[in-house]
């Protein structure tokens, strides 16, 4: 590939991205207003996060995880909220996959550490990876509220989840992106609604 070729590739990945941060934008503003409105009622009546995912959406879990324990930026220091990204101890990871089997690297988790009135929330960009979804059924036995972050057509967790937000897009690298924008945004409207 030529250094020419390689430009028209970023510009048109540019282009790609900026559609559909305006498309994903338009179609999940309401969503995430109600997904942040659920987030800050289960904060504020003394609940927690506990958010999920594999591969880049482990990356992303943990970083919701650290922007809710510690801030989202210095020009609003604020209390630490209540989040554990499941996937960020290799101890437990490691151990319920040895013993129980890779399915159950989450669901062990939520059975310990989830209680009523706790939000799951899990990020997939296909929505079909067996370990989240034993993660929510888990949740749902808890009476946990379950949310996610998807991507494509949500798959199967979209249809047992009480919230979901799904980027209408088939590129993982394009969805991945669009769930950083979520997070981010998602994190400032959980402030604002905590602390105005």
């Amino acid at each position: 590939m030529t250094d020419e070729e390689r430009i028209q590739l970023i510009l048109r990945a540019g282009e790609e991205s900026s559609l559909l941060r305006r498309t994903a934008s338009e179609a999940l503003a309401k969503p995430l207003v109600d997904l942040a409105n659920v987030c800050a009622g289960v904060i504020g009546a003394g609940g927690k996060l506990l958010i999920c995912g594999n591969g880049g959406s482990a990356a992303d879990a943990s970083h919701m995880a650290a922007e809710m324990i510690v801030r989202l930026t210095s020009e609003k220091n604020r209390q630490s909220l209540p989040a554990l990204a499941l996937n960020a101890d290799t101890s437990v990871l490691t151990a319920a996959g040895n013993d129980y089997g890779y399915d159950m690297i989450f669901s062990r988790q939520v059975e310990g550490l989830g209680a009523v009135g706790d939000m799951l929330l899990m990020i997939s960009t296909s929505g079909n990876s067996a370990n989240l979804i034993r993660a929510a059924e888990t949740a749902r036995e808890k009476k946990m509220i379950t949310s996610a972050l998807l991507g494509k057509d949500g798959g199967r967790l979209a249809a047992i989840v009480d919230k979901k937000l799904i980027v209408p897009h088939q590129s993982v690298q394009r969805i991945q992106e669009e769930h950083i924008f979520i997070i981010h945004t998602l994190v400032e409207l959980i402030e604002s609604d905590l602390f105005g």
